[in-house]
């Protein structure tokens, strides 16, 4: 199996537990002389079942991370960097939208604000670490569909 069937596959359990855990909630407590739809302990079995899946599919992907090297870093930084570089972007696109918000002055008497940065010099920025960002998850993908799970 590839990482990123394997990837799949976890996010396919991931919601599959989501909805064994609401489809217990409707169903550990009915009314008095009802029928639940469904067993609980069908439920509690499937969901075990599934979160011992879902553990040993995370180990194998978190194995293949660290284990796999591609252009001489580990899946595992990638991934680390992918992460840090969103987090960047996001932080600097909110000092635009903060810096972009316009905020109207009825006379002399209210406050003006000024910027105190530099909107196209920071935009340029981010457009720049978002280029960056499309190419380290290209990499990511490539990697996932040519890396074994080990």
């Amino acid at each position: 199996m590839k990482l990123a069937e394997a990837l799949n596959q976890r996010a396919d359990l991931q919601r599959r537990i989501a909805q064994l855990r609401e489809r217990l909630s409707n169903n550990v407590k009915v009314q008095e002389g009802d029928q639940p739809a469904e067993q609980p302990e069908d439920l509690f079995k499937e969901l075990g079942s599934s979160l011992k899946l879902l553990k040993d599919l995370i180990v194998s992907i978190n194995r293949t991370n660290q284990e796999t090297v591609w252009e001489g870093k580990t899946l595992t930084e990638l991934i680390a960097e992918k992460d840090t570089l969103s987090m960047h972007i996001s932080a600097l696109r909110s000092a635009l939208d903060a810096a972009n918000v316009r905020s109207d002055r009825y006379s002399r008497n209210e406050i003006k604000f000024i910027r105190t940065i530099d909107v196209n010099k920071l935009q340029k920025r981010v457009d720049d670490l978002s280029r960056d960002l499309r190419q380290l998850d290209s990499q990511l993908q490539q990697a996932n569909w040519t890396t074994d799970l080990k």
